[in-house]
């Protein structure tokens, strides 16, 4: 059985032409090489996986060829790696400083790598400061390192710095079919761009979870396999999401986050993963945007199908909200209940109550074309203008009038017919209706509220006084039609009573004790008079007494009833009771309790 070599180092690259995403720095290490314009130190810098390590070792054999060495030399003897993660210490950079002088046995060039260079303590860098910048023809380092921040400026000014970039999904994912293909492994596009993004720009890992994934799945690479494996959500949970956001199903929403958290995953995987389906909805709205797209083939076309299906707006409030629960993730201290409140406002975008009202008369001339609810909540004004025109079109020769539009809002003019009360205009209804014809009486009724606030210290509120005044007189004349018929005072305590009991049910608890306080009698004809122990009782029931008036002049059928409020404090005294008054009352009754109290020396 032969041993397992990983893929990442099987398939390492050997030339500058196998490294996978570095075009720019392999060409100029190739073209320095070529003319002969190679510095002596170079820095490599960049994210882990990318290939440095990878072209120091390709650069170190490429300039010690001179076409006379077999195919298979690699001068391991002048090649030589020093890891500055444990080999970081003064006496170890003065041992490589001792090697430094003594020339190479075969080649042209010794060549020093130093892996982690950012590693090194501060003695070690001022050590090897002299050699970096003066050392001998023979010798070229090049150091790589993950921080470049944490490497002095001192040994940065000595050296050539090449930054890696990481490697891209497309590029990534296209290497990882050629070695599938070298494996006999048949693999889908979108598995290869799923391990891709993973690997977050990183070939090492990249290669590291194919292997993995292999393992797992054999010669079959599947999607479904490799979200499996590596534990992230797949596209169709995103894709399923977004279609319950556009159709707002919130209750079906919640139950695909549930189901989602049961499988492992937390809220802010999820969220954070919503906001990039977004993101590449928004890319596909665009033909110039759709190469930011980085995923499979299938997965485009699914991508760029569902965008077609949102709108601008819509994507970004939906980022908005997912950005925000994104920020707000950690701090929250229930945050489920965060992500569940994002998804309930994304699903509740555009879900704005369709106006029953907004339609076009000519669609419902006819009344079998107009569905019966419509007309159940169409305000009066509409209705009577909808049967003036239906009985317009039934005629053989209709209304010729200009164009218009009849509108109903709330506070404002509207065009109503005479006979309609203003009363029955709904005040919270806004609607339009583009009509061909207009009725034959109209006329224009303010809807607005007529009067300002006046200051009760200037002339103009003696002015609204007098007018109040006058409305009153208007009011009383009124008044003096309405019916006045005798009653007794029996009768009155009786209504009385059923209006405490109706109030009391409501929950006006404090009016309906106040009512209680005093039984009510007739002071004369047509006073009701009630006695109250304080002033407070008395402003209670005068700030509520319409209600109360009102009921008693229904019931007796005698609009000219008052109510007339005295106070006696007096009688507070049969409903505030101090200890010694209390004790008094029950000695009263029962003289027994006396000698109770005495005997077992009991207090108040």
């Amino acid at each position: 059985m032969e041993p397992f070599i990983v893929s990442a180092r099987k398939y390492r690259p050997q030339t500058f032409a196998d490294v996978v995403g570095q075009e720019a720095i392999t060409k100029t290490l190739l073209n320095a090489i070529e003319s002969n314009h190679l510095a002596q130190a170079l820095l490599f810098c960049g994210p882990r996986g990318v290939g440095k390590t990878t072209c120091a070792r390709i650069l170190a054999k490429q300039i010690n060829q001179d076409g006379t060495e077999r195919e298979e030399e690699d001068f391991a003897f002048n090649i030589f790696e020093l890891d500055a993660a444990s080999n970081n210490s003064v006496d170890d950079i003065r041992n490589l400083i001792d090697q430094v002088r003594i020339p190479p046995q075969v080649g042209k060039y010794k060549v020093y790598i130093i892996d982690e260079v950012h590693m090194l303590s501060q003695s070690a860098f001022n050590a090897f400061l002299k050699t970096l910048e003066e050392p001998p023809k023979h010798a070229i380092f090049i150091l790589a390192t993950t921080e470049k921040h944490k490497i002095i400026p001192t040994i940065l000014s000595r050296c050539q710095i090449f930054d890696f970039k990481r490697i891209t999904v497309k590029d990534a994912a296209a290497y990882l079919k050629n070695i599938a293909e070298r494996q006999g492994v048949q693999a889908e596009d979108d598995a290869l761009h799923i391990i891709a993004q993973k690997a977050d720009g990183a070939m090492r890992d990249a290669l590291s979870i194919f292997d993995r994934v292999v393992s797992f799945s054999g010669k079959q690479l599947t999607r479904k396999a490799v979200t499996e494996n590596l534990n992230v959500l797949d596209y169709d949970t995103y894709f399923e999401a977004t279609e319950l956001i556009l159709q707002h199903k919130i209750p079906q929403l919640l139950l695909l986050l549930n189901s989602t958290l049961a499988l492992g995953f937390d809220g802010h995987h999820f969220i954070v993963g919503l906001a990039s389906h977004f993101r590449d909805l928004m890319v596909c709205k665009h033909q110039d945007t759709v190469d930011l797209l980085e995923v499979g083939e299938v997965a485009k076309k699914n991508y760029q199908e569902q965008s077609g299906k949102t709108s601008n707006p819509f994507l970004l409030k939906a980022l908005d909200i997912a950005n925000d629960c994104d920020l707000n993730y950690k701090a929250s201290k229930n945050q489920r209940l965060l992500v569940e409140l994002a998804l309930m406002k994304m699903a509740s975008i555009d879900f704005e109550k369709k106006n029953p009202y907004s339609t076009d008369v000519n669609q419902f001339a006819n009344a079998s074309i107009a569905p019966a609810s419509f007309f159940n909540h169409i305000p009066a004004p509409v209705l009577e203008t909808v049967n003036t025109l239906k009985e317009a079109h039934s005629k053989d020769s209709p209304i010729d009038v200009e164009p218009s539009t009849f509108t109903v809002e709330a506070e404002e003019e509207v065009l109503v017919s005479p006979e309609i009360e203003t009363s029955k205009v709904p005040n919270t209804i806004t609607s339009t209706i583009p009509i061909t014809s207009r009725p034959p009486t109209l006329e224009k009724i303010n809807l607005k509220a007529k009067g300002k606030r006046i200051s009760g210290l200037s002339l103009s509120s003696l002015k609204a006084k007098k007018e109040h005044h006058l409305s009153k007189k208007e009011e009383s004349i009124e008044e003096s039609q309405l019916p006045r018929d005798a009653f007794t005072e029996k009768d009155m305590q009786g209504h009385w009573a059923d209006f405490v009991q109706k109030i009391d049910g409501e929950g006006r608890k404090i009016l309906a004790s106040s009512l209680t306080t005093d039984t009510p009698k007739l002071f004369d004809e047509s006073t009701i008079w009630i006695e109250l122990p304080n002033d407070t009782m008395k402003k209670e029931v005068e700030r509520e007494q319409y209600d109360l008036m009102m009921h008693l002049r229904q019931q007796l059928n005698n609009y000219s009833i008052n109510l007339r409020i005295t106070v006696n404090e007096q009688t507070a005294k049969k409903f505030a009771f101090t200890p010694e008054e209390k004790y008094q009352k029950l000695r009263e009754k029962n003289p027994a309790i006396d000698l109770l109290r005495k005997e077992f020396d009991l207090d108040f």
